[in-house]
């Protein structure tokens, strides 16, 4: 029995290290997502541009085109981190006080309910350097 409730809730699974940031030129303006994924044998980057938008919003867009890309790789077990408090305290929460983040949230969480496991947690933004970067040079990719 403790087996199988262990493989139902992932333990047997490696766990996916996702770090993800928006960013935005003017705000709103020009923006873009960077997600770093580590943990499954290798590591993969992706920079996708946002369009027009805030820079909470392109949070938001990050966190969802990462859990997108996690689904997609069928990663059932995975470790978020954001150095957005607003995305970090919305998810944990499951409530934004915005209408704007409201309903980004409840795609949000579509996606996370899906896992076996989810976990978010906040770090400084120089502990989150390569998906910034990978946001900013998204932003570009706008152009």
């Amino acid at each position: 029995m403790f087996i199988t409730i262990m493989n139902r809730l992932g333990m047997g699974r490696k766990m996916i290290e996702v770090y993800i940031d928006g960013a935005s030129a003017g705000n709103p303006g020009p923006s873009g997502a960077g997600i770093f994924i580590k943990g499954h044998g290798g590591a993969d980057q992706y920079s996708i541009p946002l369009g027009i938008m805030s820079n909470h919003e392109a949070e938001f867009h990050a966190l969802i085109h990462a859990l997108t890309i996690c689904q997609r790789n069928n990663y059932q077990v995975v470790s978020f981190r954001t150095d957005s408090q607003a995305v970090e305290g919305a998810v944990e929460k499951r409530f934004a006080k915005k209408e704007t983040y409201r309903s980004l949230l409840e795609e949000a969480l579509k996606h996370i309910d899906q896992f076996d496991l989810f976990f978010i947690k906040w770090i400084p933004s120089n502990q989150n350097k390569v998906a910034d970067e990978l946001a900013r040079k998204a932003i570009q990719m706008n152009k």
